[in-house]
């Protein structure tokens, strides 16, 4: 018999390489080990995908969050005189009233009566705001918390001591808003 006959009569023989190749992948462990290797290689790169694919939406979360939090940011900055403003219109309300009270009566004690009260309620306003007045008279100088406008003699106060506040000062919490303006002694008169 020839040897195109043998290979009728055995149908399941392959052709030589095709049989030697498959042969090879058996028992050759480099070719294991690449099919290896490229199956690891599709899970790496399926996971890569995935976590690009994450980082991208996260960085696209972020920009929205940055963007959300600038616009309330602004949005905070444009009335955060709100509340301030609204305590203020009553006590605006009272001084007009005060005015017009005194207009009518041409009585100045109604009119002084009515200042005094409007006063007391922009001082309420300021303390419910965390504004406290600074203590000065009597008090030891600190430039810190007073501007000195100008120094007089006093027999009755040491020196460096505010002997009389022109102008009212201001702290919040620990920040002063407005020092107080006063005027110190320069200790007791020469001669």
């Amino acid at each position: 018999m020839t040897s195109a006959n043998q290979q009728n009569e055995n149908p399941a023989a392959e052709p030589d390489g095709v049989a030697a190749a498959a042969a090879a992948a058996e028992h050759d462990p480099a070719a294991t080990a690449a099919a290896s290797q490229s199956a690891e290689n599709a899970v790496l790169q399926t996971k890569l995908d995935d976590l690009q694919s994450r980082l991208v939406r996260t960085l696209a979360d972020m920009e929205n969050y940055r963007r959300r939090a600038q616009r309330e940011l602004e949005e905070s900055r444009r009335f955060e005189s709100l509340r301030l403003v609204r305590d203020l219109l009553p006590a605006l309300d009272g001084l007009n009233r005060a005015i017009a009270s005194g207009e009518q009566t041409g009585d100045p004690q109604t009119l002084l009566s009515g200042i005094r009260m409007v006063a007391q309620q922009f001082r309420d306003i300021l303390r419910g705001h965390a504004a406290e007045p600074i203590e000065a008279l009597g008090q030891p100088f600190n430039p810190n918390l007073h501007e000195a406008l100008t120094q007089m003699p006093s027999a009755e106060h040491p020196p460096m001591t505010v002997v009389q506040v022109v102008e009212m000062g201001y702290r919040m919490h620990d920040r002063v808003v407005r020092p107080a303006r006063v005027i110190v002694s320069s200790g007791p008169p020469a001669g």
